[in-house]
């Protein structure tokens, strides 16, 4: 009973081990299975959080519309009140805005019609001014011009053409003529002033009661006067030249005008004769320089061609003495091939003859030059008119016609061609003359409408001449000669052809020669091709 007990015992002991563990495990297998379902429940809540998160708009949209009805109705009411108010701020804001627009328009209209008087002010105020500018420019013009024409005659300025073409007052033929008339002149004035006609007084005057302190007072300023008067007058002579004599006449009647005008308060003045007197003078002073200018202008032209007859006589001299020494020469071997042939024969003799034939024609050309010497000494009007140009120093059309006597008449060309002109002159034509002088003065005379220098006669150049004309002229007089019609110029030809070189780059140009101003001042040309590309 016992072991049963205990096997019983053992037994229950057994089944409540296997109890046990089986219930361990199971309740382990259950705690697994809770923590599994529990990471199962939370990842399940978390898919139900997230899906609820996802689709919440949704699931509360009937929430939503809901409450969007009654924004959507209370923004109604509020849109009324909006509409209503704002329809009280319009009214309020268009009569706001007609009171504004009519005091802007009242307040334009005024201030327009103030702009507008205002204006019309200011134009009339500019035309009062315009007015007195006008009148004052013109005052001060004119006074501008009164002080020129006074400072004019205290100035010599070449180029200054105003002061007109001087004629001479006398018709004396020498300057000795002159020089006595101006002697006889100042004779004049020294008695006008020794009887007190030079400067009168109109009135008496007394110094402290004294009539005769007051008549050497009036002496005393009347010695004056004319002292200032004749040291106007001195300086003008002394100054006067061909192109300030108007100027100097002016100059001293001003002096005239004005010590006359200062001397009124004490009624002294100068007086006409005087004044005439001294612009007499003044114009014999000039002309009496004028003809002294023009006896050693002629005595130069005197002394030149006096140099010219020398050189010429020489010329003729030497050209008769080589003519019969080279006449002497020829002669002698004449002679002496002349006696040879009589005593040669054949081939020699044939030599000999053509030798004699040849010093036969040269004798015959040396007694030839000796004669037409003998006869130019003998002709002392013969000689050579010569028609040159120079178009480089003078242009196209311009010529001289001038006369040499001497034997070789381009010499007289080339002299004239020195340095005193930038290139040589051209021959035209050389026209020989028994009377070379009065074909001279012909060809002169045919061209006297078209000198050049009007002033000075000897000056031979013409202008607008025609070559045909004077070719004509000297084929009526029953004068031939070959004319050259268009002038070689080489060195002028020569100069413009190396400028245009130079021009174009080839040639440095010299900077007499440069061009003084630009074709476009700061490329300008550029500019304006940059301007119209960005347009």
């Amino acid at each position: 009973m016992s072991a049963l007990f205990t096997f019983l015992l053992v037994a229950i002991i057994v089944g409540l081990a296997f109890l046990a563990w089986h219930f361990r495990t199971r309740v382990n297998n259950l705690q697994e299975g809770h923590a599994s379902l529990e990471a199962d429940l939370k990842s399940a809540k978390d898919e139900v959080q997230r899906v609820r998160k996802r689709y919440e708009p949704i699931v509360k949209i009937d929430d939503e519309i809901a409450r969007l009805k009654d924004v959507l109705e209370k923004g109604k009411y509020e849109q009324q009140g909006f509409e209503s108010s704002a329809e009280k701020k319009r009214q309020a804001l268009k009569q706001e805005y007609e009171r504004e627009k009519s005091t802007f328009e009242s307040q334009t209209r005024t201030a327009l019609d103030r702009l507008k008087r205002d204006l019309e002010e200011a134009e009339s105020s500019a035309e009062r001014r315009r007015t007195e500018l006008k009148s004052e420019y013109e005052h001060a013009h004119s006074t501008y011009d009164a002080l020129k024409r006074e400072v004019s005659l205290l100035e010599e300025n070449l180029e200054d053409i105003s002061f007109g073409l001087y004629k001479p007052h006398f018709t004396f033929q020498t300057s000795d003529e002159y020089k006595a008339k101006l002697e006889s002149l100042r004779d004049q004035e020294r008695e006008l002033i020794r009887s007190s006609r030079a400067a009168t007084c109109a009135g008496s005057w007394t110094v402290q009661g004294s009539a005769r302190e007051g008549a050497r007072m009036t002496k005393q300023y009347l010695k004056l006067v004319l002292r200032a008067f004749n040291g106007e007058c001195d300086a003008a002579l002394t100054n006067v030249t061909w192109n300030n004599i108007t100027k100097m006449e002016a100059r001293i009647r001003k002096s005239f005008d004005a010590i006359n005008d200062l001397g009124s308060v004490m009624q002294m003045s100068i007086t006409q004769d005087f004044l005439k007197l001294k612009l007499d003078e003044l114009h014999l002073t000039h002309e009496y320089e004028e003809k002294k200018h023009e006896e050693k202008e002629e005595l130069r032209r005197l002394r030149a061609q006096e140099r010219e007859d020398e050189k010429v006589a020489q010329e003729i001299a030497q050209a008769k003495e080589e003519a019969e020494e080279e006449e002497v020469r020829f002669e002698k071997a004449l002679a002496k091939a002349r006696a040879e042939a009589t005593a040669a024969t054949g081939a020699q003799l044939t030599k000999l003859t053509e030798q004699i034939q040849s010093l036969e024609s040269k004798v015959s050309e040396a007694h030839s030059k000796k004669e037409r010497a003998v006869s130019r000494a003998q002709l002392t009007k013969s000689g050579f008119v010569y028609v040159i140009s120079n178009l480089g120093s003078f242009g196209e059309r311009v010529v001289k016609i001038g006369m040499t006597r001497r034997m070789e008449p381009m010499e007289r060309i080339e002299e004239l061609g020195d340095a005193s002109v930038p290139f040589p002159f051209d021959l035209h034509a050389m026209l020989y003359s028994d009377d070379a002088p009065a074909l001279e003065k012909a060809l002169h005379d045919l061209m006297s409408d078209r000198r050049v220098n009007l002033v000075n006669p000897r000056k031979e150049f013409y202008e607008g001449v025609a070559l045909d004309e004077i070719e004509a002229f000297v084929s009526g007089r029953g004068l031939s000669a070959q004319f050259v019609k268009t002038a070689e110029a080489k060195e002028y030809r020569e100069t413009l052809s190396l400028r245009e070189e130079g021009e174009k780059g080839n040639l440095p140009v010299p900077p007499s020669q440069a061009a003084k101003f630009p074709g476009a001042l700061f490329d300008l040309d550029i500019a304006v091709k940059q301007t119209n590309g960005k347009s």
